[in-house]
């Protein structure tokens, strides 16, 4: 079977570099697969999770900001921030999620709604991340 290699990193470490057969990812205008022979292109990215299968295997990252270059049969994504489902602690999201939901609740105060909005996404994708690793076995 064909694959392509991934390789995500981030600016403190390499989070993973394998051979997959398949990737997709949250691009900033919806999200995007590939498999091998891809068309090169370049696209930044939004948060959420990227998925990969690996021997048939379903295993998922939660990224948030960066890119993903996409050339000769490698996904190279450079994001500011990637967690492997493994990695995720719930406990942690789960309150980073109530205390931006309690902040957006409170419409008297003054708050950042954008970086409001913007950690509730973070939080919520961290979440769903690690609910999919279970779903799939990889956690």
């Amino acid at each position: 079977m064909a694959t392509l290699k991934i390789e995500i990193v981030t600016p403190d470490r390499k989070v993973l570099s394998e051979e997959v057969e398949y990737v997709g990812a949250p691009g900033v205008l919806g999200e995007f697969g590939v498999l091998p022979k891809h068309v090169p292109f370049l696209s930044a990215l939004g948060v959420g999770n990227l998925h990969y299968k690996q021997n048939g295997k379903a295993h998922y990252v939660f990224v948030a900001g960066g890119f993903a270059e996409i050339s000769n049969d490698q996904v190279i994504i450079m994001a500011e921030v990637a967690e492997m489902a493994t990695e995720i602690d719930t406990d942690r999201a789960q309150k980073a999620k109530d205390r931006a939901e309690e902040r957006a609740a409170r419409a008297k105060e003054q708050i950042d709604a954008a970086r409001n909005q913007a950690a509730l996404r973070r939080a919520i994708s961290r979440i769903n991340c690690k609910s999919s690793g279970k779903n799939a076995g990889t956690c």
